[in-house]
């Protein structure tokens, strides 16, 4: 069986129904916990354990890349920081990690003209 939604084979028994479509887990759970960049409780959160938290390693790579590439590149549209990013990442994978850093106060989406353009905060 395929996911109705991502096309991704399931192997029989691991198919969820949402909605009246037969999807894989993975989608399943990007329905049930939609990504939101403007959650001000998320925003709290992530601010707070950056307070009391010690040491290093509270990015993960893939948020260190997309910093990065913000840094050296500036402002950019999300599709072409996924290309600049050059690796096999889902467009829904990178939404949350930005979601990530937005809800830390380090990046932030900016409109532009028609265009919506990620950067630093």
């Amino acid at each position: 069986m395929k996911c109705d939604s991502c096309k991704a084979e399931i192997a029989p028994g691991d198919e969820r129904e949402h909605l009246g479509k037969m999807i894989c887990e993975d989608c399943y759970m990007e329905a049930l916990s939609p990504m939101k960049a403007c959650d001000p409780w998320a925003v709290h959160s992530a601010k707070t354990f950056e307070e009391h938290s010690t040491g290093t390693g509270k990015l993960s790579p893939l948020q260190m890349k997309i910093l990065e590439a913000l840094k050296t590149e500036g402002p950019m549209e999300p599709t072409e920081l996924q290309t600049k990013l050059d690796i096999n990442l889902k467009f829904s994978d990178l939404q949350r990690e930005f979601a990530t850093l937005r809800h830390m106060e380090k990046t932030r989406a900016e409109k532009r003209g028609d265009q919506v353009v990620w950067r630093l905060w």
